[in-house]
C-alpha cells in the first residue's frame, strides 16, 4: 500500500474578484505552488495520484443544510456585485461563480482519500484541496471556508464504513470551530485543535474555543482545545503539545481512523500565524500521528498563506506520509512559559473524563532554577525554557526557507543481519570471515577486551552489527536489526556504543530494556543518554542515566513512552538511536514495534535494534517493518497505569525536570 494524492487542477479557479485585503491571502497560488514543489521533489511521481471528484448533495447533506448546500448552488449565476453582496452576509468570505464546483471537488477529494484508505487501496495520503473547509459551519461559510471537507468525510467514514473511533487533528492556527460546533455532543469523534487565541483577541474571538470548551452532553471530553494565547510558537511547542496532551487521549481513545485539518499557517513566516515552527515539525507531527489507527492518517489542506513555508511544510507531510525517516528538527527543544500554560490549562480542562490524565498531578509546582549544563550542549536543557513574543511577526529566514529540507532517504532503509537460520535475512558480504580482512581485523580489536565475545559465535554477530552500524553512520542504510548470543548482549551493546561515538555520532542514545547495566567505562561527556526500562527501581543516576521498571500494564508503557522516553529524547536530539532487547527484556511485539516506530522520528530514523539470537522471528519481523516505515499494529483500548507506575514516572519527572525542559508539561514558579 502506498500514499493517495488526491487533487484537481479546477480548484484553483476561484478567486477573489474585488478588493478585499481580508480575503486575498487565500489564492489560487497556494496549490500550484505546493503542486510544483511536490514535483521538484519528486514526491507527487512517488504517490497514487487521484483526481478529486465532486461531492454529492448527499454528501454534503451529511453535514450541511440543503438550504445552505442551495444558496451555494446558486452562485454560480450571480454576477460581480451579487457576489460581493452575498459574501458580505459572512465572515471573511468571498464567493465565486466556480466557488460551488471547487468546494464540491475539495469535499469531494476528502471523500475519495477517506475511501482509498479504509478498503486498503492506499495506506494514507493528503488532500490538495482549496477552498478549506474546518470553519464552515452547518449553514454557513466561514473564514474561507464554504464546506466543511474534514467533517463531511469524519460523518462518511461513519456512515459508509461504519467507524465508531475518528481522531480529528487540527493543526491550522485558526480554531475550527466549524468542525467542533458539528460534532461536540459527539463521542464518537475525538477532536483537538491547537490555535492561536491570544486569550479571546485573535480571530475568530471566540469563548468556545478556550481549554475549558471541552463538548456537550455524550461529548463531554471529545472536544480538546489547546489556546495559543502568545505567538512565536515553535518546535518545541509543538512537539510538546503531541506528547503531554493529545497522544495520551489519542491512545485511550484508540481511532480507528485520523483525519488531519493540515493547515500550515501554523509554520514559520505565515503572515496569519505569526508562528515559529519549521516545516521539518510537521514531519515529525505526521509521524507521531502514524503510530495511531493502523498508520490510517488522512490529512486534507486548510490554511498556509505564505507560498514558500506552506510548500515545503506540505512536502514534509507527504514525505513523511510516503514513509520517510523524519528529517532532524532544528533549535533549541524548550517549550516557552506561555505553551506550558496553555498545555496545563487543557490538562486540567481535560482531566476529569481521561484516565490518562487522571492520575498524574496536573498542578503546577515550585522548583528553583538549574544552569547545570554539560560542555557543548546547546541550551536545551535550561530549565523554564523562552518567553515566547507577545506580538511581534514571525519572518520565514531565508537560512530556513530557501534551502531544500528535504533529506534523500538512504536506498537502504532497513538491513537486518541477524544469524538466526529461521530468520529471512540480509546478510553483510563474506568479507566479515575472512582471515585477514580489514573488518575481521576490527572486529577482533573490539572484542577483545570482553571475554564474552571470544566465541566464534559472538564474534560472527559483533562483525555483521559492525557493518551494518558502518552503513548507517556513512548514510549507506538508515536503520538496522543485529542479533548477539544472549551472554555477549552487554559486551555487544557496549561496542555498538562506543563505535557510534568515535565514528561519526555526536550524540547517542540508548534504550535499554531488561537486564542490561550501562557500561561502567562509558565516559561521562553528555554525549551519551543511557535510559534503562526494566530496571529495578526508578532512578536517575544523572541527567544522562535513567532506570524504570517495566510497566505492568499497557497504559503504563504508554506513559513511560511518551512522558519520559520521548521528551528525554526529543530534548536530548540524538543522531543515533540504539534500541537494546535484553534478558528479561518482556517486552511483547506490538509494545516493542511501537517503541521502536515511535524512536524512529529521531536522529532522522537512524535507529539500530539489537536483540538476542534467540528472539522470535516474528518479533524481528515486526521491528524490521516499522523501521522501514510501516505503522506499528495498534495496542488496543489502553489500560490504567498502575498507582506503581504512575508513581515511579512522577518520581523520575520530578527529579529529571530542571534539566530536561521537554519533560515539563507544566508550568514552573521560579522560587
Amino acid at each position: 500500500m502506498g500514499t493517495a494524492l488526491v487533487y484537481h487542477e479546477d480548484m484553483t479557479a476561484t478567486r477573489l474578484l474585488w478588493d478585499d485585503p481580508e480575503c486575498e491571502i487565500e489564492r489560487p497560488e497556494r496549490l500550484t505552488a505546493t503542486l510544483d514543489r511536490l514535483r521538484q521533489r519528486g514526491l507527487e511521481q512517488r504517490c497514487l495520484r487521484l483526481s478529486a471528484r465532486e461531492a454529492s448533495k448527499e454528501e454534503l447533506g451529511l453535514v450541511h443544510s440543503p438550504e445552505y448546500v442551495s444558496l451555494v448552488r446558486k452562485t454560480q449565476v450571480l454576477g460581480e456585485e451579487e457576489l460581493q453582496a452575498l459574501s458580505g452576509q459572512f465572515d471573511a468570505i468571498y464567493f465565486h461563480p466556480s466557488t460551488f464546483h471547487c468546494a464540491r471537488l475539495a469535499a469531494g477529494a476528502g471523500l475519495q482519500l477517506v475511501d482509498a484508505v479504509l478498503t486498503g487501496a492506499v495506506r494514507n495520503g493528503l488532500a490538495l484541496v482549496r477552498p478549506p473547509g474546518h470553519h464552515s459551519q452547518r449553514a454557513a461559510a466561514n473564514g474561507f471556508c464554504v464546506f466543511n471537507n474534514v467533517a463531511i468525510a469524519a460523518a462518511h467514514a461513519k456512515q459508509k464504513h461504519g467507524l465508531h473511533r475518528i481522531l480529528i487533528v487540527d493543526w491550522d492556527v485558526h480554531h475550527g470551530q466549524g468542525i467542533q460546533y458539528l460534532f461536540e455532543d459527539d463521542p464518537s469523534v475525538l477532536y483537538f485543535s491547537w490555535h492561536r487565541y491570544e486569550h479571546g483577541r485573535f480571530w475568530p474571538f471566540l469563548r468556545e474555543s478556550d481549554a475549558d470548551a471541552v463538548g456537550r452532553g455524550q461529548g463531554l471530553g471529545f472536544t480538546v482545545n489547546l489556546p495559543w494565547n502568545q505567538v512565536g510558537m515553535g518546535n518545541a511547542d509543538y512537539v510538546a503539545a503531541f506528547l503531554h496532551l493529545l497522544l495520551p487521549l489519542a491512545f485511550e481513545f484508540d481511532p480507528e481512523l485520523v483525519l488531519v485539518s493540515a493547515g500550515f499557517d501554523s509554520a514559520i513566516g505565515d503572515p496569519e500565524g505569526q508562528m515559529q515552527a519549521t516545516p521539518e515539525c510537521f514531519a515529525h507531527l505526521t509521524h507521531l500521528l502514524q503510530v495511531l489507527a493502523s498508520g490510517r492518517v488522512c490529512a486534507m489542506l486548510e490554511g498556509g498563506y505564505h507560498l514558500e513555508s506552506l510548500a515545503e511544510s506540505v512536502c514534509m507531510t507527504v514525505q513523511t506520509l510516503l514513509g520517510d525517516p523524519a528529517p532532524p528538527l532544528s533549535g533549541p527543544m524548550v517549550p516557552c512559559q506561555s505553551a506550558l500554560e496553555s498545555i496545563q490549562s487543557a490538562r486540567a480542562a481535560q482531566a476529569p473524563y481521561w484516565k490518562s490524565l487522571q492520575l498524574q498531578d496536573v498542578t503546577p509546582v515550585l522548583t528553583s532554577p538549574s544552569t547545570h549544563s554539560p560542555e557543548g550542549r546547546p541550551p536545551p536543557l535550561l530549565p523554564g525554557g523562552p518567553m515566547c513574543k507577545a506580538a511581534a511577526p514571525a519572518p520565514a529566514p531565508s537560512s530556513l526557507l530557501d534551502q531544500p529540507c528535504l533529506c534523500p532517504a538512504p536506498s537502504v532503509r532497513t538491513t537486518v543481519a541477524l544469524t538466526a537460520p529461521d530468520i529471512t535475512l540480509v546478510l553483510p558480504p563474506d568479507v566479515i570471515q575472512q582471515e585477514g580482512s580489514a573488518l575481521r581485523e576490527e572486529t577482533e580489536a573490539w572484542a577483545r577486551p570482553h571475554e564474552s565475545l571470544a566465541r566464534k559465535e559472538a564474534l560472527t554477530a559483533l562483525g555483521k552489527l559492525l557493518y551494518l552500524l558502518d552503513g548507517m553512520l556513512d548514510g549507506q542504510v538508515n536503520s538496522g536489526i543485529a542479533a548477539t548470543p544472549a551472554s555477549a548482549a552487554a559486551a555487544t551493546l557496549d561496542v555498538a556504543i562506543q563505535r557510534g561515538l568515535s565514528h561519526g555520532a555526536q550524540r547517542l542514545l540508548c534504550v535499554a530494556l531488561g537486564q542490561l547495566d550501562r557500561p561502567p567505562d562509558l565516559a561521562h561527556d553528555g554525549r551519551t543518554l543511557w535510559l534503562n526500562i526494566g530496571g529495578k527501581e526508578a532512578a536517575a543516576l544523572s541527567m544522562f542515566q535513567v532506570s524504570t521498571p517495566l510497566p505492568v500494564m499497557t497504559g503504563g508503557f504508554l506513559s513511560c513512552i511518551l512522558g519520559l522516553v520521548l521528551p528525554l529524547a526529543y530534548g536530548f536530539q540524538p543522531d543515533l538511536v540504539l534500541v537494546a532487547l535484553g534478558p528479561g527484556h518482556g517486552l511483547q511485539g506490538p509494545h516493542a514495534a511501537l517503541l521502536a516506530a515511535m524512536l524512529r522520528g529521531l536522529a532522522g530514523g537512524r535507529v539500530l535494534a539489537l536483540l538476542e539470537e534467540d528472539s522470535t522471528p516474528q518479533l524481528a519481523g515486526i521491528l524490521a517493518r516499522v523501521l522501514r516505515g510501516e505503522a506499528p499494529p495498534s495496542l488496543g483500548p489502553s489500560s490504567v497505569a498502575s498507582p506503581e507506575d504512575v508513581q515511579a514516572l512522577m518520581y523520575l519527572r520530578g527529579q529529571l525536570e530542571p534539566q530536561w525542559a521537554m519533560l515539563q508539561c507544566r508550568p514552573h514558579l521560579v522560587a
